[in-house]
């Protein structure tokens, strides 16, 4: 199970055959299916475990909140690649196991929330938990790191910021805008984006967009040369998309503090808009063609070196690992509100995860409307 998480977070499952299992361990193919009844039992088996532990972790320690998370998320540095990227590949049954597994995660993790601040009703509480989840989580998504005790100590630092946050949900629910093209290539790009984030690429066919937008399967190579065309017109826009919105903000202030703020808003307002092109970049970037996910991943890497440049700025005293670290919890708690529906559709949640963003950034709040 240990050599099977390794592979299905570093390649994905897709890219991972049970003979690769095997040999990860030193045993022949055959012996392993004395273990597992295929790739998809071993899945389940592996993120259930994953998120078992985190479980078991909050449930059982007597260290204080913040401390747990960040020892269960460094004990189990995969669970959160695994949860987001890998679990839609699940059975329907497994699927709806796991989830109601990693509820009982975000539940725990709120009542102790509420133990510290019974002021704090269940929403509220519920809200905050998933925040602090998605900061422990987010190293999964990447492999920067520090000598430790001072990694433990940094992520129990990060982690410890959205549980004593200040949380208000009311006002207006955040919405995505409503999209409408009479272009027929839009369509089915817009299509094609929704169909890719709830089922994964792999997981779509060219007659599921063809049927998704009312034409014939093969109509579709009208507009795009192949179904990886379409991964990749998607996947580049959504990076445009964001530099753009960067470079707008950017724009508009005048000192490091400010640029930064306008940064962390623009992500946060890019991502409640386009909140299936946010699930694919967490999830489908593996699956596009070599050249294609090179330049994304180029792309990606430049766009949070703008953001620990701007960090470095305003706090000389961190080394490029800590901000670097500290950007990939911001963005990723906010990939998480935004990619779980329940929680980015409460009202006042975009003010929430600003307020959180600042502090994990250590930049000052404004005194400009949320």
């Amino acid at each position: 199970m240990d050599a099977a998480a390794s592979l299905f977070a570093d390649r994905g499952y897709n890219d991972v055959a049970m003979s690769d299992v095997a040999e990860a361990v030193a045993i022949g193919p055959s012996a392993l299916y004395r273990h597992f009844r295929g790739k998809h039992d071993l899945l389940t088996a592996v993120i259930s475990h994953a998120v078992g532990q985190v479980e078991t972790a909050v449930a059982t320690s007597d260290s204080a909140l913040p401390a747990t998370l960040a020892t269960a998320a460094m004990a189990q540095r995969n669970v959160g690649v695994l949860w987001r990227r890998e679990a839609r590949h699940l059975t329907a049954h497994d699927h709806e196991a796991v989830r109601k597994l990693a509820r009982q995660v975000g539940d725990r993790v709120a009542e102790r929330i509420r133990d510290r601040r019974p002021e704090l009703g269940p929403t509220e509480s519920q809200m905050l938990a998933w925040c602090a989840l998605g900061v422990a989580n987010s190293i999964s998504f990447h492999a920067v790191s520090l000598p430790e005790p001072a990694f433990t100590r940094l992520m129990t630092k990060l982690v410890a910021i959205p549980l004593e946050a200040p949380v208000e949900l009311s006002g207006t629910r955040n919405a995505s805008p409503p999209g409408a093209t009479h272009s027929r290539r839009e369509t089915i790009l817009a299509a094609a984006t929704v169909l890719f984030a709830e089922r994964g690429y792999a997981g779509v066919s060219i007659d599921d967009i063809g049927a998704a937008v009312g034409i014939a399967g093969p109509s579709v190579y009208n507009h795009f040369t192949a179904k990886s065309d379409i991964l990749s017109a998607v996947v580049f826009r959504g990076n445009e998309w964001l530099w753009m919105r960067f470079n707008q903000a950017a724009a508009v202030a005048s000192e490091p503090a400010e640029v930064l703020r306008a940064v962390v808003c623009s992500y946060r307002d890019f991502a409640f808009d386009n909140p299936h092109i946010v699930q694919i970049l967490l999830s489908d970037m593996a699956q596009l063609p070599a050249d294609d996910r090179k330049r994304s991943s180029d792309a990606q890497r430049a766009y949070i070196d703008e953001w620990v440049h701007l960090v470095r700025q305003l706090q000389p005293d961190w080394s490029a690992a800590e901000a670097r670290i500290r950007v990939q919890a911001c963005q990723i708690m906010i990939n998480d509100i935004v990619v779980t529906r329940r929680m980015r559709d409460q009202p006042g949640v975009a003010t929430v995860l600003k307020d959180i963003g600042f502090a994990l950034l250590a930049v000052q709040q404004d005194v400009s409307p949320p």
